[in-house]
């Protein structure tokens, strides 16, 4: 069951979840508005390579804003952290910004259980566009969880800045032929 803006705040004010800095007119009928973070990454390489280590650049998003290019994958964060012990979140792009031409979170939109911090986001354009520090560029919803309840307690779930997997994470698993 997904929390409508109103119990978003409810649950919010009884600690069970968390978006901070919270700010009320963010609240959707059933969802939260987040923001773009400061910074930008993007690959070293022009090669990603599912094996090796993932070099990333950073920059900071100047006042005047950056130019988003297509052809490159973007990754920030949200200005907000986001979470809560019994919901699981899902975090997508705003209507606004895709009609733009701005993909945001566009493969791993689903949260895991538990998890709370600053979440990483997936931005790629395909036009050039402008886009600002704080600009509101999503929309987080919260889902109850069911029975079976397990928190995630993996790596990603405590890491507020940017991030790509560690070396061999994304390794082939091996196969057994019987």
């Amino acid at each position: 069951m997904i929390l409508t803006g109103p119990e978003i705040q409810h649950q919010r004010g009884l600690g069970a979840l968390t978006i901070e800095p919270f700010t009320p007119a963010q609240v959707n009928p059933v969802s939260y508005n987040y923001r773009l973070g400061p910074l930008l990454r993007t690959h070293h390489s022009g090669t990603a390579d599912t094996h090796g280590h993932l070099e990333l650049d950073e920059v900071e998003i100047p006042e005047e804003g950056i130019v988003l290019w297509p052809g490159r994958v973007y990754l920030g964060t949200t200005v907000e952290k986001i979470g809560g012990r019994d919901f699981v979140v899902s975090l997508i792009g705003r209507s606004s910004v895709g009609r733009l031409g701005l993909f945001v979170q566009y493969s791993a939109d689903l949260g895991q259980l538990g998890a709370c911090h600053r979440w990483t986001l997936e931005l790629k354009a395909v036009q050039p566009l402008r886009v600002y520090a704080g600009m509101v560029i999503g929309q987080v919803s919260f889902w109850t969880a069911t029975s079976g309840r397990l928190p995630y307690t993996g790596r990603f779930g405590r890491i507020d800045e940017a991030t790509v997997p560690p070396p061999g994470l994304l390794a082939p698993a091996l196969l057994s032929h019987t």
